[in-house]
């Protein structure tokens, strides 16, 4: 009803103000159902986009992610192990943090569901081998951490299918070498780092050099690659090594093609057996040796003794070099000095049919006689 000068009444304005905060209530009930949980005890962002579990303590990641999750932090817990399926409803996550836990194998399902996955970080774990195919359901992952862990190598494989992969750290590991065809898919590639590892730079790491001449070539960042063995090069590095060095590994590999086509012949023992004392009758027939052939040992690359022979050959040259410019120079003085002296002479020389001169020479003659 309407009061006196077509004005609602008191009563129509309070129920009109219900039906506005019911309403208010309602869209409020309604938006937090739509919004994704938090899981317990992590903390989110107003969307739930970024869910940050790091530090916690936590022994397996939390079951109820929401799965509009685009980061996931999980560094600075106790993992030691994921599930198969732990990730499985996060398929927009694009960034995830495993860093600084006790991970010793990865399943090769372990991210098998994040194909939008662009930054993975296993950092500072204790993992010692990864499955070939861990990172095949990952085409978008752009970089990629495996610093400070205990890999000793990296199985054939295990970069193909990374097209987008820009940066990888491989510091601090156990690796002594790298085979050349795991890194050949990363065409993309911008950054590695490899330093702190024990490279052993030999015929296993002469490919893997070569590839790096060529990243470097096309304006690839690489940190150091430090040689440990051998002894010669130790400290140095590898891309400052010159691929002479490795000459006497085409030796190497054409001795044990070679030997791998001779007829096996029965197996030889370490020490010959002594000869048996000949009987008397005629003489047998001369059996085939059993004892084993000395190998040639590889001679080690050795710079100290390349680098003397540099030395001493230069000092040789120099030498012979010094020999020849003292001998041309007294050449030219022992000529010119016996010209002036014949000049002298003619000076001196009288005329022909002077009896004075000719007597002078005969005296001359006489003395020297």
């Amino acid at each position: 009803m309407l009061a006196l000068g077509g004005r609602p009444e008191p009563r129509t304005w309070l129920a009109l103000w219900r039906r506005i905060s019911w309403l208010a209530c309602w869209i409020a009930l309604c938006a937090a159902e739509a919004a994704p949980a938090c899981p317990f005890p992590c903390t989110c962002d107003g969307r739930g986009l970024q869910v940050d579990c790091s530090g916690l303590g936590l022994t397996a990641p939390p079951p109820d992610l929401p799965a509009a999750t685009r980061s996931l932090l999980l560094l600075n817990n106790r993992l030691s192990s994921l599930p198969g399926g732990a990730f499985a409803n996060l398929s927009g996550l694009q960034r995830l943090d495993l860093s600084n836990n006790f991970l010793d194998r990865l399943p090769r399902t372990a991210f098998g569901d994040l194909t939008n996955l662009t930054e993975l970080q296993l950092r500072n774990n204790s993992l010692r081998a990864l499955d070939a195919a861990l990172l095949r359901p990952l085409p978008r992952l752009r970089h990629l951490d495996l610093s400070l862990n205990g890999l000793a190598r990296l199985p054939p494989g295990l970069f193909d299918g990374l097209p987008a992969l820009r940066s990888l750290s491989l510091r601090a590991n156990r690796l002594q070498s790298l085979d050349r065809r795991t890194f050949e898919p990363l065409a993309g590639l911008q950054l590695l780092q490899v330093a702190d590892n024990p490279w052993e730079c030999d015929c296993h790491l002469r490919d893997f050099k070569r590839w790096l001449e060529w990243f470097s070539y096309r304006g690839g960042r690489l940190d150091q690659l430090a040689c440990t063995l051998p002894k010669e090069l130790r400290g140095k590095d590898m891309r400052m090594v010159p691929m002479e060095m490795f000459n006497y590994c085409s030796q190497l590999e054409d001795q044990n093609s070679s030997a791998g086509q001779e007829v096996p012949g029965p197996p030889c023992t370490k020490a010959s057996p002594e000869p048996a004392k000949p009987k008397p009758g005629p003489e047998p027939e001369p059996e085939p040796s059993t004892a084993c052939p000395q190998k040639q040992r590889p001679r080690p690359v050795s710079v100290r003794r390349a680098i003397g022979t540099v030395i001493i050959a230069g000092v040789v040259c120099g030498v012979v070099c010094i020999m020849m410019v003292v001998a041309a120079a007294y050449g030219c003085i022992y000529a010119s000095l016996m010209a002036k002296y014949h000049r002298e002479l003619k000076k001196r020389q009288p005329l022909m049919g002077d009896p004075e001169g000719e007597h002078e020479d005969q005296k001359q003659i006489s003395s020297v006689a």
